[in-house]
C-alpha cells in the first residue's frame, strides 16, 4: 500500500504523526467503452468550447458560475486555503460507538504510526478500546473538509469519513404512517424464521458472483471468440418467477420456515454421511496391519 496523506492525529496536547492509506479497494473487471459497429474504443476528450482543440489536464482550472458571473480558481487559490493547507486530524469529541449512524459512514483508511515510538499511537488505540468510545475527528482531504469516525480494528486505528447530516435524505414514506396490527403469532413465527437462518458472519464465505462469471465469461471469449454460445459456458439458465405480494402472511411464514428447516436437516445430514465415509476407510486402514503379524507367525513355524 501506498500513503496518500501525511500528518498528525492530535487531541488535548497530544500529537500522533500518522500515515493515511486506503483501506478498501475495487475488484471489479475493469471495462471499457467500444463502437458496437466496428469495436472501436471510445474515448472522452477534454475539449475547450472556444478554441476547440484538446486540453490537457495540466492546463484545466476550475471554475464557478452563479448565473451571471464565472470566477475562475486556480490550483493556487484552492491550496491556499486555510484548511487545505492544515495537516491535522483534529479530534474533536469520543463519543459512545452505538451513537454512529451506521448509515453515515463512508470511505475508510488505516493509519500507521509516523514516528521513532508508536507510544502515542498505542495509547490512543488502548484508550479507545477500554472506554469504547469513538473519536470524532475533522481533517481536510483533497480540497474537501472532512467529518470522520476513528475507531480501532484489530491492532489498527481505522479512520472512517462520515457523511454531513444534510447529505443523508429523509425517509419520508407515507405507507409507514398507516397503523398496522401485527398478531403475537406472526411475531413468533417470524423469529423462528430469523433463527433458522441466524448464523455467525464470516465475510470469507461470501463471494461476488456477477465477477467471477463475468472474467468466465471474458475468459471463454478470449478462448472461442464472437461465436461462443452462452448456455455452453454457464448451462441453461431458468428465469426464477418474481414473487408476487404476499397475501396470506401466516401462511408465508409457516412455509419459509419449514422450507429453512428441511434445508437445514438435509445439510446436517450430509454432513454426517460424509464423515461416516470418511471414517469407513480409517476402519479398513486398521484391520489391514492385524494381518501382517499373522503371516510372520505362520512363516516362522
Amino acid at each position: 500500500m501506498r500513503a496518500i496523506w501525511k500528518g498528525a492525529l492530535t487531541f488535548g496536547l497530544v500529537n500522533v504523526p500518522v500515515k493515511v492509506y486506503s483501506a478498501t479497494e475495487d475488484h471489479d473487471v475493469s471495462l471499457h467503452q467500444v463502437h458496437n459497429k466496428d469495436g472501436g474504443r471510445i474515448r472522452y476528450q477534454r475539449i475547450c468550447e472556444i478554441d476547440g482543440e484538446v486540453v490537457p489536464y495540466s492546463d484545466i482550472d476550475k471554475a464557478y458560475d452563479d448565473g451571471e458571473k464565472t470566477v475562475v480558481l486556480t490550483k493556487e487559490d484552492l491550496e491556499s486555503l486555510p484548511a487545505e493547507r492544515s495537516r491535522e486530524i483534529d479530534v474533536v469529541e469520543f463519543v459512545p460507538s452505538e451513537q454512529i449512524d451506521l448509515l453515515t459512514l463512508d470511505r475508510a483508511y488505516y493509519l500507521e504510526p509516523d514516528s521513532a515510538s508508536p507510544k502515542a499511537y498505542v495509547l490512543l488505540r488502548k484508550t479507545l478500546e477500554q472506554t469504547d468510545r469513538t473519536a470524532i475527528v475533522r481533517f481536510s482531504l483533497r480540497q474537501k473538509t472532512r467529518l470522520a469516525a476513528l475507531r480501532v480494528r484489530d491492532d489498527v486505528l481505522v479512520l472512517q469519513t462520515l457523511l454531513w447530516s444534510d447529505e443523508v435524505r429523509e425517509a419520508a414514506f407515507p405507507s409507514l404512517d398507516e397503523s398496522v396490527r401485527i398478531s403475537a403469532k406472526e411475531l413468533e413465527l417470524s423469529a423462528s424464521l430469523v433463527e433458522s437462518f441466524s448464523s455467525d458472519f464470516d465475510p470469507e464465505e461470501f463471494k461476488d458472483e456477477y465477477q467471477e462469471e463475468l472474467r468466465t465469461l471474458i475468459e471463454a471469449k478470449l478462448e472461442k471468440g464472437d461465436a461462443l454460445d452462452t448456455s455452453e459456458t454457464f448451462g441453461e439458465q431458468e428465469e426464477e418467477e418474481a414473487g408476487g405480494e404476499v397475501i396470506d402472511l401466516m401462511a408465508a411464514l409457516r412455509a419459509s420456515v419449514e422450507k429453512s428447516r428441511a434445508a437445514r436437516e438435509g445439510g446436517d445430514a450430509k454432513a454426517a454421511s460424509g464423515k461416516t465415509d470418511a471414517a469407513a476407510p480409517a476402519k479398513a486402514d486398521s484391520k489391514a496391519p492385524a494381518k501382517k503379524p499373522a503371516a510372520k507367525k505362520k512363516k516362522a513355524s
